[in-house]
C-alpha cells in the first residue's frame, strides 16, 4: 500500500529535519575540534595543525560498537602516540577552582569527597552557559547516561537477579545521600534551579564516572576533551581462554591473573614529560577501524555501574548464583571470587570451595589442601559437585519471570520501535509481554496516543529498559552455557569410569 499524501509528506519532513540535525551537529562538532585545536589538543605531530583530528583519527559513527567514537585515518601500528591532550586543556577540580568565589565557598565544606568537589564544580561551570570558557566542550557531552544510578524502579526490576537490583538500589542511595550532602553548598553558590535538582546531580555523576580519566595529582581523575571519545575495549582478551596458557590447574584459570597484567590494563596516562594526557594504539589498526581504549577490567554489571553499558562479549564477565551458607562457612574463600566465567567455567576458587563442601566434614581438614591447589578430589566428588552446579543453575533460571526466548524477543522489538508511532501501538504487537510492558507505560506516565516513544523521557526510560533486559539475558546465556560444560564434563568423567570399570 503507498503512503498517503501526507503521510509521505511527514516521512519527508522528518527526514528533512533529520538531515538539517545532522548537519547542524557536523558543524557544531568541528568548532568543537577548532576550539580543541587551540588548547593544543592534537593527533599529529605538526604543532601548527589548525585542527586536533585528522593525522591519525576521525570522529565516526559505529552503531553497533559504541556509537559516536574515533577512527583510524590511516594505518596505525600498535604502540604509536594517537593523541596528546596538554594539561591546560584538561578539565580538574583545580583548574574549576580557578573561580575565587566557588574556590572560598569550598572550603566551609571540607568533608566532602573529591568526587562531590568535582561534581559541585563541574555543576557550578554549567551553570556559567557561554560564559564558561569550557562551553564548546560541556555542549557536546550527552544529555543522559545509561548507569546504575539512574534507574528508575522499572528498570531495577527488569534486571531480575537479586544482586544486581540491589547493585543498582546501593548506586542509587549512594547518589542521593551525596546530593543531599552537596545541596547547602550548590545553593550557597547560587546555582541555577536546573542544577540544584536530582537529576541534575545524576546526569553529572554520570558524566564524572563515565569520561573521567585517572590522574597523579587529583583522586577524582580529569574530564579529556577529544579524549574521552575513546569507546571501550576490555582488555584481557588474549587471557579469556586461558586453555593455551601455563597458568593452569586441572582446567581452571587462577582468578588473579589480571592482577600479574596490570600493565596492559589501560592505554593512556598523563606524562609529566609531555605535560599531557597521552594516548597510545594497544593494537595494530586498519584505515577505517574503530580505534578503543581499555579503561581497565569490569564486569558488565561494573561497567553498568560506572559507564552506562555492557558488553555482549565481555572476557571479563562474572556471574553469581546463589549458595548455601554452608559452602561459605566450609571455606575461606571470599564471597566475590566464587561467580562463574563468561565462558560458562566455575571459578578456580568456586570449584575449591565446592570441592571441600561436597566432601563429609570429618575429610574436609585433610583434603583441603589439594582442593586449594586445584586438584579433582575424586571421581565421585567431582561428579557431585559439577551435578550440583548445573541443577543450581538450572533452578536459577526456571526462578526467573522470563527465559532466554522472552528476552531476545523483547530485545527485537525494542530495536523495532521506530515504526511504530507510539509506545500504545508498540504494546498491541506485545501480548506476550503485557505485564512487563504496562509497568513500562506506568513508568513514562504515557497516555493513550498522547505522546509519542520518541520523547527524550521515554526514550532514556526505554534505553535503560534494554540495558537491563540485555544484562539479564546474558547472566542466562552463561548460566545455560555452564550447565552445558557441567553436563560435558560429568559425560566425561563417567565414559572414563566405564572405561576403568
Amino acid at each position: 500500500m503507498n503512503p498517503s499524501g501526507s503521510e509521505a509528506k511527514g516521512k519527508a519532513t522528518n527526514t528533512q529535519s533529520q538531515e538539517e540535525g545532522e548537519e547542524e551537529e557536523r558543524g557544531s562538532l568541528d568548532s568543537f575540534l577548532k576550539w580543541a585545536a587551540g588548547l593544543g589538543v592534537s593527533d599529529s605531530p605538526n604543532p601548527d595543525s589548525c585542527s586536533c583530528l585528522g593525522h591519525s583519527l576521525g570522529v565516526s559513527y559505529f552503531p553497533d560498537a559504541g556509537g559516536r567514537g574515533l577512527g583510524a585515518v590511516r594505518d596505525i601500528t600498535r604502540g604509536e602516540l594517537l593523541l596528546k591532550v596538554p594539561k591546560s586543556a584538561l578539565i580538574t577540580t583545580h583548574s574549576l577552582l580557578n573561580d575565587e568565589r566557588l574556590s572560598t565557598a569550598l572550603k566551609a565544606y571540607p568533608s566532602l569527597s573529591p568526587a562531590q568537589v568535582l561534581t559541585i564544580c563541574f555543576l557550578y561551570e554549567m551553570s556559567k552557559g557561554k560564559a564558561s570558557p569550557w562551553h564548546p566542550y560541556l555542549l557536546h557531552l550527552p544529555r543522559s547516561y545509561g548507569i546504575l544510578a539512574a534507574f528508575g524502579e522499572f528498570e531495577k526490576q527488569a534486571l531480575q537477579v537479586d544482586y544486581a537490583i540491589w547493585a543498582a538500589q546501593k548506586a542509587l542511595s549512594k547518589a542521593e545521600y551525596e546530593w543531599k550532602e552537596a545541596t547547602p553548598l550548590m545553593k550557597e553558590l547560587k546555582l541555577k534551579p536546573q542544577f540544584l535538582t536530582f537529576r541534575a546531580w545524576i546526569w553529572a555523576t554520570g558524566t564524572i564516572s563515565s569520561r573521567t580519566l585517572h590522574i597523579p595529582w587529583d583522586e577524582a581523575g580529569c574530564l579529556c576533551p577529544v579524549g574521552d571519545l575513546f569507546n571501550y575495549a576490555a582488555p584481557g582478551e588474549d587471557l579469556n581462554g586461558f586453555d593455551n596458557v601455563d597458568n593452569l590447574q586441572n582446567g581452571y584459570a587462577l582468578d588473579d591473573l589480571d592482577t600479574q597484567h596490570s600493565q596492559r590494563l589501560t592505554d593512556g596516562a598523563f606524562e609529566e614529560d609531555a605535560a599531557a594526557y597521552c594516548f597510545y594504539a594497544k593494537t595494530n589498526y586498519k584505515k577505517g577501524e574503530q580505534v578503543l581504549l581499555s579503561y581497565g577490567t569490569y564486569t558488565n554489571l561494573e561497567l553498568l555501574e560506572y559507564y552506562g553499558f555492557l558488553l555482549e562479549d565481555n572476557p571479563n564477565e562474572k556471574v553469581f548464583i546463589p549458595l548455601e551458607p554452608d559452602i561459605h562457612s566450609s571455606s575461606s574463600w571470599p564471597k566475590d571470587s566464587l561467580y562463574i566465567h563468561q565462558n560458562g567455567r566455575p571459578s578456580f576458587a568456586l570449584m575449591a570451595a565446592l570441592r571441600v563442601w561436597a566432601t563429609p566434614p570429618y575429610q574436609r581438614k585433610s583434603i583441603r589442601h589439594r582442593a586449594y591447589s586445584g586438584s579433582q578430589l575424586s571421581q565421585d566428588n567431582e561428579i557431585s559437585v559439577m551435578t550440583w552446579i548445573a541443577k543450581k543453575c538450572h533452578a536459577t533460571l526456571k526462578a526467573m519471570p522470563t527465559s532466554i526466548e522472552d528476552d531476545n524477543l523483547l530485545l527485537s522489538f525494542t530495536d523495532k520501535i521506530q515504526e511504530f508511532d507510539n509506545l500504545w501501538e508498540w504494546g498491541k504487537v506485545m501480548p506476550a509481554f503485557g505485564g512487563e510492558f504496562c509497568n513500562l507505560l506506568q513508568a513514562t506516565n504515557l497516555k493513550r496516543n498522547d505522546e509519542s516513544f520518541a520523547s527524550r523521557r521515554a526514550k532514556m526510560l526505554i534505553d535503560r529498559w534494554k540495558l537491563a533486559v540485555h544484562w539479564r539475558l546474558i547472566y542466562k546465556k552463561v548460566l545455560v552455557d555452564c550447565i552445558s560444560y557441567c553436563t560435558d564434563t560429568i559425560n566425561s568423567l563417567s565414559s572414563k569410569n566405564d572405561i576403568i570399570l
